[in-house]
């Protein structure tokens, strides 16, 4: 299972843990893990085009987005992602789980 974690302090978002295989079919054909990646990896290289400086991410074991300023734009692209992220829950619940985290 995909675990989908969105960490937040006063209300914006700071960090998003994804980690895991959803298990929906074999390594490489998997098509929730591909629409996760796409997801993701499409939302960092648009908010990296607008403001290099305004998240890092590491892609070891996890990836891992931690977001460094927030204005409208970056918001908005980071609760798009969020929400393509749901939606996809909402179609593979067995594949894909978000929790999130309020500090």
């Amino acid at each position: 299972m995909i675990k989908v974690v969105i960490k937040t302090f006063d209300d914006k978002i700071n960090n998003i843990r994804i980690s895991g295989h959803a298990g929906y079919d074999v390594h490489g054909k998997d098509i929730v893990c591909a629409a996760v990646s796409s997801i993701a990896i499409t939302t960092i290289n648009g908010i990296l085009k607008l403001d290099e400086n305004a998240i890092d991410y590491d892609q070891n074991h996890d990836l891992v987005i931690n977001v460094k300023k927030h204005n409208e734009t970056i918001d908005i692209l980071i609760q798009n992602m969020i929400d393509l992220l749901e939606e996809l829950e909402k179609d593979y619940n067995k594949n894909i789980k978000i929790n999130r985290e309020v500090s």
